[in-house]
């Protein structure tokens, strides 16, 4: 009779098995707490209002999403008057996205949800676990190029 009901210690060993589950827990909660598109739009606000303006290239670059990608998810938060496009007047063939401040209430919608989604994904941690964690895992990610998703 199995007592340990968890998965074999050689796969809780390893970093990058622990992460595909937590990640696959983290998508499951952010679904039941964001609508479909929230992510994309959280990381797309949330770059710009820390980096203010950006062009698409870089947004792209920024957060490891193609281009086509990019231009899909800024071509919707235009429409919402979530972000203004304009034209680069360094080189007029590129776009420059700002966010907005209806695209900053929806980030402070959107951060909310995402910081429940925390909650219940980390409920298991204390307050200084939380941190070290976050910072651990920027560490590991840190060292690695941001590529297209």
């Amino acid at each position: 009779m199995v007592e340990d009901t968890r998965p074999p210690a050689a796969l809780r060993r390893l970093v990058s098995w622990q992460a595909g589950r937590v990640a696959t827990i983290g998508a499951r909660l952010t679904a039941q707490h964001m609508p479909l598109e929230g992510r994309s739009d959280f990381a797309v606000l949330a770059s710009l209002a820390e980096n203010g303006p950006l062009s698409q290239a870089e947004l792209g670059r920024l957060l490891g999403l193609d281009r086509n990608n990019v231009n899909g998810i800024v071509v919707r938060l235009d429409a919402d008057a979530l972000v203004a496009r304009e034209p680069d007047p360094a080189d007029r063939r590129r776009n420059v996205v700002t966010i907005t401040q209806p695209g900053r209430a929806r980030l402070a919608a959107l951060q909310r949800h995402a910081d429940a989604v925390q909650g219940e994904l980390l409920a298991g941690l204390g307050h200084a676990e939380r941190e070290e964690l976050v910072r651990l895992l920027d560490k590991v990610l840190a060292h690695h190029p941001a590529l297209p998703a």
